[in-house]
């Protein structure tokens, strides 16, 4: 899953600038992963301004792949899941 979630973001960043948030979950579930495992958070701030970077959030059992996409540049981890069952704290969709 790891693998997978790090193609999609690194795709997506090739399609040219920072991705917005429905685009990257709609890349994530394009490519297979259920939509109730995805959170992605915030691409704007509450004021409409560019986020400096986006993190997504999918489910894997009891881990999450979590990742973070900066200028440019995709970083993936594998992390316990919160207990809460998610993997992100304040991404609720």
């Amino acid at each position: 899953m790891k693998s997978t979630v790090e193609a999609v973001l690194n795709a997506a960043i090739r399609a040219g600038g920072q991705p917005e948030t429905a685009g990257i979950r709609a890349s994530l579930v394009k490519a297979g992963i259920p939509a109730g495992a995805v959170e992605v958070t915030a691409g704007r701030t509450p004021t409409g301004l560019a986020v400096d970077a986006v993190e997504a959030g999918v489910r894997d059992g009891s881990d999450c792949i979590v990742a973070q996409i900066r200028t440019g540049t995709v970083t993936v981890t594998v992390l316990p899941g919160l207990a809460s069952g998610g993997c992100l704290v304040g991404v609720r969709d």
